[in-house]
Parts: C-alpha cells; sequence; structure tokens
C-alpha cells in the first residue's frame, strides 16, 4: 500500500461516484414516449404487444410476473391474453400482476374470447358468460379492447355476436371490439352492420410473418386497409423459428411447439434464417429484433403481438422496435421467402 492514496469515507456517507462509472437513468423508460394509435380505439400503445400464451403454460406465475415487468420497464403498455390461454390461468396470472404492482389504468388490456372450453364460441349467452369469467380471473372491471374470435364458432350469425357486443360496451365491460378469425367478407358484412347502428370492429388479430402471409395477404389485407383496421399479428416469431434458436431438429421436443418448428426446418426456412442473420450481422441487433421490425415496416401493421418466456427475450423483442430496415434489407428477406 505504500505510495497509494487512499481516500477515507465518513460513516454513513456514499462513496464518491467513479467519473467513468455508467450514468444513472431516472424517471420513466425511454419507451414510455415511443406510442402508436390503436386504430380508432382512442387508445395509444407502444408498438409491440406483450402476448401472455407462455404464462401458466411454460412458465409460472413468478417467471411470468418477471416477463410482464421487463416489458413495462421499456416502456410496454399494451398486454394480450385469452380466455383458452391455459384454460384461463394466463388471465389470472397476468390480475395478479396488474393488482400487485397497482397499474390497471396504466395497461391496454385485449382479450381474445371464444376459446375457453367453459363457455366457447360467440353466442349471445356464452360470449356474456366468457368475459364475466375473464373479469373474474383478471381482477378488473372492464376489458380494453374484446377481441371475437370468429374461429370458434362457425354458427353464431356475426348480426348476434354484435348485438351482444354492443350490450357489453354499453355496460362498461367492454371499451372497444376487435376481429379474430374473420374472413374479408365477415369483416365486409361487420362493417354494413356498423354503419346500421351495431358497434364497429376496430382491430383484427391474424396469424402474421415474414413466414406466414397466406392468412392475411390478398382480400383480408385489402378489406382491413380499407376499414383502418389496427392489424395485431399474432405469431410475429412464428413460434419461436424466426429467433433464429432453432436450426435443426436435434433436441426438439416431441410436443406441439417442436412440431411447429420442425415444420419450418426446410430449405426456405433456412434461406430466410441466412438472410435474417447478414441483416443481424449488420445492425448488431438480435435476430428476433429484425422479425419484429420487418413487420412494423408493412405499412397496415400497428403493432405484433409477441409471447416471451424470459426477460431476455422482451429486451431482444423490443429492440426491433427501434430498427428501420432499408430497401436492401426488406429485398433481401423477399428473395429468401420466395
Amino acid at each position: 500500500m505504500t505510495g497509494e492514496r487512499v481516500t477515507q469515507v465518513a460513516p454513513g456517507t456514499a462513496p464518491a461516484v467513479h467519473p467513468s462509472s455508467p450514468i444513472p437513468v431516472h424517471g420513466p423508460p425511454v419507451g414510455s414516449q415511443v406510442r402508436v394509435a390503436l386504430g380508432e380505439t382512442g387508445m395509444r400503445i407502444f408498438p409491440l404487444i406483450l402476448g401472455g400464451a407462455e404464462f401458466g403454460w411454460t412458465i409460472d406465475l413468478a417467471a411470468s410476473h418477471a416477463v410482464l415487468d421487463a416489458y413495462r420497464q421499456r416502456g410496454g403498455n399494451a398486454v394480450h391474453t385469452a380466455d383458452g390461454y391455459s384454460s384461463g390461468r394466463s388471465e389470472h396470472i397476468i390480475g395478479r400482476w396488474l393488482a400487485s404492482r397497482g397499474i390497471r389504468d396504466d395497461i391496454v388490456l385485449t382479450v381474445r374470447i371464444g376459446g375457453h372450453p367453459d363457455n366457447p364460441g360467440l353466442g349471445s349467452v356464452n360470449l356474456v358468460r366468457s368475459v364475466e369469467a375473464s373479469l373474474r380471473r383478471l381482477g378488473t372491471d372492464r376489458i380494453d379492447v374484446l377481441y371475437l374470435d370468429a374461429a370458434t364458432d362457425g354458427t353464431t350469425a356475426i348480426e348476434d355476436t354484435l348485438a351482444t357486443a354492443e350490450w357489453l360496451v354499453d355496460s362498461g365491460k367492454v371499451r372497444a371490439l376487435a376481429a379474430s378469425g374473420y374472413t374479408a367478407m365477415q369483416l365486409v358484412e361487420a362493417r354494413i352492420l356498423s354503419s346500421a347502428g351495431y358497434p364497429r370492429l376496430t382491430a383484427l388479430d391474424v396469424p402474421y410473418n415474414l413466414l406466414h402471409r397466406s392468412d392475411f395477404d390478398g382480400d383480408l389485407r385489402l378489406i382491413a386497409g380499407a376499414q383502418g383496421l389496427a392489424v395485431t399479428p399474432s405469431q410475429a416469431l412464428e413460434h419461436g423459428f424466426l429467433t433464429g434458436a432453432h436450426r435443426d431438429r436435434t433436441g426438439l421436443s416431441a410436443t406441439v411447439r417442436g412440431s411447429q418448428l420442425a415444420a419450418r426446418m426446410n430449405r426456405r426456412g433456412t434461406r430466410v434464417l441466412k438472410a435474417l442473420d447478414r441483416i443481424t450481422d449488420e445492425l448488431s441487433v438480435p435476430t428476433a429484433a429484425v422479425a419484429v421490425a420487418w413487420l412494423l415496416a408493412q405499412r397496415i401493421v400497428t403493432a405484433p403481438i409477441v409471447n416471451a418466456s424470459l426477460p431476455g427475450h422482451v429486451d431482444q423483442l423490443a429492440q426491433g422496435v427501434g430498427v428501420k430496415l432499408g430497401r436492401s434489407h426488406l429485398a433481401d428477406i423477399a428473395r429468401a421467402v420466395e
């Protein structure tokens, strides 16, 4: 110690901060200033919606809350779930999080209805019961955006569904309505009914990503654009394949997720991952962020719905909001997808 100068710190005082130490950031997250309009709902959200499909299925309550906290720390304010996710456990987990953090008014809560085994479909009775059950599990008095899942009901007339939904809106249990699983013609019918006084659908959830485009490209895309719907595509990462973490069938489990990943491990999938790798190396961002950036580069997309099972996944996905893909990047991806 000879020749060294030792700085004495008085008891009860903090040591001096080294000049090269990181500057602490105080105040709201930077992402809290990034907001886009959610169609005609009047709500403004972070352009990345956190989905709750993993909550109660692959991760427990504590791990789910860690993911939700990480999303909010990055400025996120829109959370999506469904009454069919883990038979309602996802809603329960999100409800516990909202209550324990005291942030219900800060979060735009979107829920897809129609898939719970106790109240399946969109018939009048089951629709009301589904919403009431979701409200109980979520521990809230309202759902900000209710997605009506037409894929779960092929018999109920749209007019009957919208008539029941109108009561839910008028009673304050639902603020806005959205569509999931609707065809282009069903959206046209719904808009005609809205001109007759029924509530209007304001958003559309459809499976869509750079590998899975057939469900949206075509008439559905044209109608959604013409009606000014806020498109919030689900399956943004094609069940995790577009994260680049799974390159071959080695180690894939014999589960639904394993089968979904294996289905994309072909020449086309390999070409796409290689194209994303080149962009990843050039921009120094994760592969998942590039996949999110591609969706946001589609003008019709408002905010993708993404699922995460670790806080680190949220970090990677959130970076996609700040990535701006150039024409050459989009052209490279287009060639790989063909």
